[in-house]
């Protein structure tokens, strides 16, 4: 018993795999063994042990047993030497009647390990019975108008044998006016027939006696002899005409002796003698005639025996109507048994075991059957126990069933279960069988740490400082003294990605958990791990939990613009022409946030602008448009600045300059960067100007006013350069519009030059009619900061 309780789980999973094995093998092919009927009593059958791969010794220690359906021995096992041997005669007609093959099912059940092997045992026939006519004596009425060739059908010999032992031929003494034939039916059934060759003159001989025998396959065969009797009477020319060529009734298997199952009709024109009809079974079984009786006037059907549905479902059953001329004619009469619920279902215990240890997995307590003599809803069971106990019924092959525990077992809180099977059939009404199975329980430490919550999260602030604590997890177990002291420990990561060990700590006795290190929201929002709380029983029991920690973020960094680039050297301009209208995009201040949520929801605000008036933000995606047309009293260099602030608590914020530049107007040539031999070229074209509006004083008008366009086309021209570089902007065009609600598309040009060991950004802005100057400076200090 102690080393039962003590049994470590991989001897359990043995157990159960064995179980299920022993369960699987008995939905395998059955085993097939033959006998011949009327074999002695003891005459061997097979070797059960050879048969299933076993040695002989294994029989007797499995407890191999031969179950039989209805508990029927047919067969009796040797465990000593394995042979199956026959308890008593077999009587292959008594068992299986006219079915063939006829086959016994049953099982061979070994119980250590549970094990179902199912057998089929096929009974061979001998010829052991001999042909029998029901009716010694047939009388047939011909009339002398009848035609040779007219077939004339007689009654047919019962064999019980089967095969060829059953009936095969039909011969009919000589003579010179008849000859049988044999007719066979779509069940392979040979009925015989009697056949006219010469026409029949009364007058000549008014009587003929034949001699029917039916000679069965046997060997050596088997015969029966019957008489007919042929009258040959005057013509009639009208045959019998049933109402109904079949007819379908249902019967109650209840039904009492003596009541009316149907009326046959049938009706002759004929009058006299040749219009009287007398009604007469055909082909009919003892069987049909010892449950039936049929009235010769009237053709009324009725019940002699009682009738079994689980016996026989259905009979079928020739009638023929005869009139006095000898003409006859043929019905069917099919009556359906209907199943009443009057067998209440069996219940066989076939094993139990008891007393077994708590918390056994899926252990099989006992293997027992049910059966029903019933069918249809009336046969079909159901099998069930009480609702509140740790067992289950599993159903196995055909109608057995195990009982095995389902769920933990714990001795502390019911030592004893006393288990109440039920089956109960699906009739109406509806009958049971109940059987009681009283289950000891055993103790062992059964009992694993629970911990207080299917899964834990927990939240941590981060920035936080080294050692915190963050929370704890709780479990405790149902048992006691050392059994129930709990430990706790942390469970490496599957992956191993995770340090998981750098981060988080947790007290072994109580199970508070402590945070490591300062944690970055930036760098990890979050993670989980797995904590073991374990017992100190023997062996220990455990169980783990999901930990789940967040990070929460906190508003610890600062709005970073991208655009335009605040690094310190000349700052990016933006060019707008005088004639802008209102509500003119400038610009667009584009910055990011590393925090996530509210903090990084950034709001944009015009500080400080030469003209306050002339431009306005838009305080949710940064866009700069003008707040009123441009005049020409407006300076030419606007210096706007604007402050970017995040929605943190407290909030912060960065700052960020725009120049913006006032022209007259420009066209495709600005948009062509200039270079050094073009401002070359424009600083001579203006030396030329200027002497020569000094050359044409007498022009004094004229010449003022192109000293006056040449002054303003120098200031342009001096404007341009100083924003210029030395040489073209080599690159690519990177599209970057479309930002918040920014409606124009603003593209840049991106270039990286190499120097002095570091890599530079080079950003030329180019809205749909104008270059900006460049602003080409080192932003990779920035760019690291951001990302």
């Amino acid at each position: 018993m102690e080393r039962e309780g003590a049994m470590i789980p991989q001897q359990r999973q043995v157990l159960f795999l064995l179980v299920l094995l022993g369960v699987s093998g008995a939905a395998s092919e059955p085993q097939q063994f033959s006998v011949v009927e009327e074999m002695e009593r003891g005459s061997f059958v097979a070797n059960v042990a050879k048969a299933l791969g076993l040695e002989v010794g294994e029989l007797s220690n499995r407890g191999a047993r031969v179950v039989f359906k209805g508990n029927k021995d047919y067969l009796q096992l040797n465990h000593r030497t394995g042979d199956l041997r026959l308890r008593e005669k077999l009587d292959r007609e008594e068992l299986c009647g006219p079915a063939e093959p006829c086959v016994l099912h049953f099982k061979v059940l070994l119980e250590n390990p549970f094990q179902i092997v199912l057998v089929e045992l096929r009974v061979q026939d001998i010829n052991d019975h001999s042909p029998v006519f029901l009716e010694t004596e047939m009388l047939l009425k011909i009339s002398e108008s009848t035609s040779p060739g007219t077939v004339f059908v007689l009654e047919n010999a019962q064999d019980l044998d089967v095969g060829n032992n059953s009936i095969q031929n039909y011969t009919i003494s000589p003579n010179s006016l008849f000859h049988v034939q044999i007719r066979e039916s779509s069940e392979g059934r040979r009925y015989p027939e009697l056949v006219l060759d010469e026409p029949l003159d009364r007058e000549k001989q008014s009587e003929v006696t034949l001699t029917l025998t039916a000679v069965d396959g046997g060997v050596p065969p088997r015969s029966g002899i019957a008489q007919v009797r042929v009258v040959v009477v005057d013509i009639n020319d009208n045959a019998p005409v049933f109402a109904q060529l079949r007819y379908e009734v249902q019967i109650l298997e209840n039904t009492s002796i003596g009541s009316r199952v149907v009326t046959v009709s049938a009706t002759d024109l004929d009058a006299g003698n040749y219009g009287e009809i007398s009604y007469t079974f055909l082909h009919a079984s003892e069987n049909i005639r010892n449950t039936f009786h049929l009235t010769e006037e009237l053709g009324e059907l009725y019940l002699r025996e009682k009738v079994d549905f689980e016996l026989t479902q259905s009979y079928t059953i020739n009638i023929q109507a005869t009139d006095g001329g000898g003409l006859s004619a043929e019905c069917t009469v099919v009556v359906q048994v209907i199943d009443l619920n009057d067998n209440p279902p069996e219940l066989t215990v076939s094993s139990l075991t008891s007393p077994i240890p708590e918390n056994s997995p899926k252990t099989v307590v006992a293997v027992f059957s049910v059966s029903d003599l019933d069918s249809g809803e009336n046969g079909k069971m159901i099998c069930f126990i009480q609702d509140d106990l740790p067992f289950a019924l599993k159903p196995s092959v055909e109608n057995f069933y195990t009982l095995v525990t389902e769920g933990a077992l714990d001795r502390e809180s019911r030592a004893e279960y006393n288990i109440t099977i039920t089956v109960m059939d699906l009739g109406s009404p509806r009958l049971k069988s109940e059987h009681n199975i009283a289950v000891l329980i055993s103790d062992v430490n059964d009992n694993p740490p629970m911990f207080s919550q299917r899964a834990y999260k927990l939240y941590l602030q981060e920035n936080n400082s080294p050692a915190l604590h963050i929370g704890s997890v709780s479990a405790s177990d149902r048992d006691s003294g050392i059994n129930a002291k709990v430990t706790y420990s942390l469970l490496p990561p599957e992956t191993g990605e995770l340090p998981l060990f750098s981060y988080i700590s947790i007290n072994s006795d109580n199970g508070h958990l402590y945070a490591l290190r300062s944690l970055d929201y930036e760098a990890i929002q979050g993670f989980q791990f797995t904590v073991r709380a374990a017992d100190g029983g023997s062996p220990s029991l455990s169980s783990q939990v999901l930990v789940q920690v967040l990070v929460e973020d906190e508003n610890d960094n600062s709005p970073f613009v991208l655009y335009p680039l605040q690094n310190g050297t000349t700052p990016c301009n933006d060019l707008v022409p005088r004639a802008a209208e209102l509500g003119y995009l400038v610009t667009k201040v584009v910055a990011v946030d590393r925090d996530w949520g509210q903090n990084s929801w950034l709001s944009y605000q015009l500080l400080k602008a030469t003209d306050p008036g002339l431009f306005t933000l838009w305080a949710h995606n940064g866009e700069v448009r003008t707040a009123r047309p441009i005049s020409d009293r407006d300076a030419i260099k606007q210096r706007l600045l604007v402050l970017v602030k995040d929605n943190g608590q407290p909030p912060l914020s960065t700052m960020a300059t725009l120049n913006v530049l006032l022209v007259d107007g420009f066209s495709e040539p600005y948009l062509q960067l200039p270079d050094a031999s073009k401002e070359q070229v424009q600083n001579d074209s203006f030396t030329n100007y200027l002497v020569i509006s000094l050359a044409c004083v007498s022009f004094l008008f004229l010449v003022s006013v192109i000293m006056f366009i040449a002054i303003r086309l120098k200031k342009d021209t001096t404007d341009i350069s100083r924003f210029s570089s030395n040489g073209p902007f080599p690159g690519h065009l990177v599209d970057v519009s479309r930002t918040g609600t920014l409606s124009q598309s603003y593209q840049y040009e991106a270039c990286l030059a190499s120097g002095s060991g570091t890599t530079e950004f080079k950003f030329l802005k180019v809205h749909s009619h104008y270059v900006n100057g460049n602003n080409c400076g080192s932003v990779e200090a920035q760019f690291r900061h951001l990302f």
